[in-house]
């Protein structure tokens, strides 16, 4: 370790590892950033390639400290050892550490045993001001990202909600952002606008790629992916075979169906293939 924060947490003993998440173009936590450079602009890391794992924990006193490493394989690891309940020791190299940080920039349920309660290192431990959850007391681009997330991890309990009849015919009075939007927008809500404009600067996407991470493609059972798309102001999870959900700030807590339609399969395959993939 190298710099202040690190002897910092050093000099209180060993770190008790809490959990961990990756750090990678495909796969960040999507509350802290729309993609993965803003995302890694919210620790002030530089987004390399590779990415990172964060680790998260607790000092000997308790103080909550992220300590990043450049080995991502032993995250990736350990978190799916633990997803299949199996115990995984994850103890970081010293070589493979890139910064120690004060504080957590996820919510983390759980505390170290025997040792304080979690809180924020003192100013004499850290350099920099210490790391906190973004809010999501109230409906904004944090909680909207969040929201995506749980539809992408619960797709069958979303989409067993919307049957085929919930998509009205095409609505022609409506201005009209693109011939592509329209015809995906008009079997949504009606032409709703929102989902105009979030398809038009989807679709923009496909001829000006977006910053690393915008978006992602994940595993999807049968031959589909689920896709994962975000903007300014919206977030976009669909199955390349079925429909998809947007999510805007402007809505708190609306969840908008967009149905198939003639143009929505295309962009989801268009998508799907400049998508960022885990490895």
């Amino acid at each position: 370790m190298a710099g202040t924060d690190e002897e910092a947490v050093a000099a209180d003993e060993a770190l008790y590892v809490l959990t961990a998440v990756l750090l990678t173009p495909a796969q960040f936590p999507s509350v802290l950033g729309d993609d993965y450079p803003e995302a890694c602009a919210a620790l002030e890391l530089m987004p390399l390639a590779d990415g990172y794992g964060l680790v998260l924990g607790q000092d000997g006193a308790g103080a909550r400290w992220t300590v990043v490493i450049d080995d991502v394989s032993l995250v990736a690891v350990a978190i799916a050892s633990w997803d299949c309940g199996m115990e995984y020791d994850l103890s970081p190299s010293e070589r493979t550490v890139v910064a120690a940080l004060p504080g957590w920039p996820l919510a983390v349920a759980v505390s170290a045993p025997n040792v304080p309660a979690p809180h924020d290192p003192g100013p004499e431990m850290a350099d920099r001001a210490a790391l906190s959850p973004p809010d999501t007391s109230t409906w904004g681009p944090a909680q909207r990202r969040l929201g995506a997330d749980e539809i992408a991890l619960q797709w069958a309990i979303w989409r067993e909600q919307i049957g085929d009849d919930h998509f009205p015919a095409p609505a022609a009075e409506a201005p009209e952002p693109s011939e592509e939007a329209a015809a995906d927008a008009g079997t949504a809500s009606k032409g709703h606008l929102g989902i105009r404009r979030v398809l038009a600067e989807a679709r923009a996407y496909v001829d000006t790629p977006p910053p690393l991470g915008r978006v992602r493609s994940s595993f999807a059972p049968g031959d589909a992916r689920t896709l994962r798309a975000d903007g300014p102001g919206w977030s976009l999870v669909a199955r390349t075979d079925d429909i998809a959900f947007v999510l805007l700030d402007e809505e708190p807590g609306e969840v908008l169906p967009v149905g198939r339609g003639p143009e929505l399969p295309g962009l989801l395959e268009a998508l799907d293939k400049m998508a960022v993939r885990p490895l």
